[in-house]
């Protein structure tokens, strides 16, 4: 099965408003086994509205739209759907009801515009909105069905699940669709790519790769489709294997886990714990570990020592070392990471230091170059990257490869 998503709205084109709307409606779609092969934003213009309609029609078997449900004058859709399918709207009295018990409960007087909510077209089928005064609409037109919902996520959602999938259910079958997600972190997608050729010229044609890369991290998804779900998982099982076997030491996690979650759970089921000493992060590492709820079992604290004077003063980072080797250096990463610990009594200290520009750089260290150590309770060793010349992005970067050191420190003990 094919499908569309419209959403309507000037705010989206002028980018007053993200749409997460049709990247949800998206990821429900495919779940059901549903493939989303296009996508549009268009505005409030009853042309274009009508257009997208007649070329969705043409090329898609179910047809999303989202937005210009409200009861301002710039919300046109309903108005539009009623002259696309060559209808009126009526005065439908369930809805009614329903509106003006929202606006009894707030002690709030009816208007005009609030009371043409529940004017609908006269052939649609109501998708009732039990968290707004806008139902969604079901039309059946061609062998091609139009779902209208309001804009507002939180109405959308419900009324899709509730509402619009049982809906589909009821009219179409739909393919079993299994996905597994591999997490990995501290290897770039080429090189991902290179380790597993050959896993990946082996894959059957309802086997599916997909490389969704971000700053730091690539995920692996697989996708298998079929009749039969248990069939898929049996043969996606080994396939999963394999590639733990050629790739297992940059994989983090599965499906929506953080690395920052896997962290925390390695932790306490090492009763460890980890402090941090910060120069180019400037507390962005902190600030990572801390996101997780739990944190405080395992995190104690952190010094940001973005100035050599603090690295002295609150590190005990000796001015001379600072004067030949530098902050950014070997050297001064290993002594902090190693302070931190000692001074607050973890278990673990990480350190990192660096260039995170776009100013500040040299020959000898370049923007992007950064030192990370790790004080463990054995030894302490640091390693050297080149994080890149964008600012945000090394910061990002160089967090979750700290992260990451600790986390295979900890698998390894």
């Amino acid at each position: 099965m094919k499908a569309e998503i419209i959403t309507i709205g000037d705010e989206l084109l002028l980018g007053q408003v993200i749409d997460t709307n049709s990247s949800w409606l998206g990821q429900t779609l495919n779940k059901m086994g549903i493939n989303v092969h296009h996508k549009s934003a268009i505005s409030d213009n009853k042309n274009a509205i009508l257009q997208a309609l007649s070329e969705g029609e043409n090329r898609s078997d179910v047809i999303i739209i989202t937005g210009g449900l409200g009861p301002t004058k710039d919300d046109i859709t309903k108005a539009t759907l009623c002259e696309y399918f060559d209808t009126e709207l009526i005065l439908n009295e369930r809805v009614l009801a329903f509106v003006q018990s929202i606006f009894e409960k707030r002690n709030l007087p009816m208007l005009d515009s609030n009371n043409m909510q529940a004017m609908l077209p006269k052939n649609c089928g109501v998708l009732w909105n039990k968290n707004g005064t806008a139902p969604g609409m079901w039309f059946y037109e061609n062998k091609t069905v139009f779902i209208s919902m309001p804009g507002v996520p939180f109405e959308m959602k419900t009324i899709f699940e509730e509402e619009a999938i049982p809906k589909l259910k009821s009219l179409f079958s739909f393919p079993s669709i299994l996905h597994r997600t591999l997490q990995t972190c501290s290897i770039g997608e080429s090189f991902l790519a290179k380790k597993i050729e050959s896993i990946e010229d082996a894959l059957p044609s309802y086997i599916k790769l997909a490389y969704l890369p971000n700053i730091g991290s690539v995920r692996l998804r697989f996708s298998a489709y079929g009749e039969n779900l248990e069939a898929l998982e049996k043969e996606l099982n080994p396939i999963i294997e394999a590639v733990y076997e050629s790739i297992g030491e940059y994989i983090y996690g599965e499906g929506d886990e953080s690395l920052t979650e896997v962290l925390g759970v390695l932790l306490k089921e090492k009763n460890a714990t980890v402090s941090t000493a910060e120069s180019c992060t400037g507390g962005f590492l902190a600030h990572q570990l801390t996101s997780v709820s739990g944190s405080s079992a395992y995190y104690m604290g952190s010094i940001i020592s973005y100035d050599n004077r603090i690295k002295q003063e609150q590190l005990n980072i000796p001015k001379e070392l600072l004067e030949t080797f530098g902050a950014v250096s070997e050297e001064c990463v290993t002594l902090m990471a190693q302070q931190i610990k000692d001074k607050f009594k973890t278990t673990y200290g990480i350190a990192t230091s660096g260039i995170a520009g776009p100013t500040g750089g040299s020959d000898l260290k370049p923007v992007g170059t950064v030192w990370i150590a790790l004080a463990t309770p054995t030894h302490t060793f640091a390693k050297v990257f080149n994080m890149g010349d964008n600012r945000e992005r090394t910061i990002l970067r160089t967090s979750l490869m700290a992260m990451d050191l600790l986390r295979k420190e900890l698998l390894q003990n």
